[in-house]
């Protein structure tokens, strides 16, 4: 059995692999803002704007936002395949199991931050009252990809046995 504190190989990569799933479909789905209302609904992501069928560039702040999740994206994937490394390597386990949980609390990290931008931007384009805005699905799924990430970096940190 691993040490306390430590979650072993396959929880970990379960969590490494659900958090980069999740990653990657909160970066490429435009749900993270919705509003519904009578005359039609409208919905806000990292890649368009779309107002009543009409879609645009999203304002300048999603920028950071979509910067921040893409490195997530990629830190979570660099952390999956160090995971599986180090599941199948011999002496180098340690190492890459540790470098894997570096990677993976990087991602956590990196999308923890770009979630920060998003809200705080998210009250500045709507103001002290935003209406029927909501913060919408992808948005959600971006927060339970920062705690399964998260949980694969801190319990991969012992993956290394």
């Amino acid at each position: 059995f691993p040490a306390f504190g430590t979650m072993p190989v396959g929880g970990g990569l379960l969590c490494a692999a659900s958090g980069l799933a999740l990653l990657v479909t909160a970066t490429a789905t435009d749900f993270w803002l919705q509003h519904r209302a009578p005359g039609g609904t409208a919905a806000i992501g990292l890649w368009h704007l779309c107002l009543g069928g009409h879609c645009r560039p999203p304002p300048a702040f999603w920028d950071a936002t979509r910067v921040l999740m893409l490195l997530a994206v990629l830190a979570a994937a660099a952390g999956f395949a160090l995971g599986l490394s180090a599941a199948a390597a011999g002496a180098a386990r340690r190492a890459r199991a540790r470098a894997a949980g570096v990677t993976l609390l990087l991602a956590g990290v990196l999308a923890l931050l770009g979630l920060a931008v998003c809200t705080a931007g998210a009250r500045s384009l709507l103001g002290p009252a935003p209406g029927a805005w909501r913060l919408s699905w992808s948005y959600l799924l971006a927060w339970v990809a920062v705690v399964l990430t998260g949980s694969a970096g801190t319990g991969g940190m012992g993956w290394g046995g």
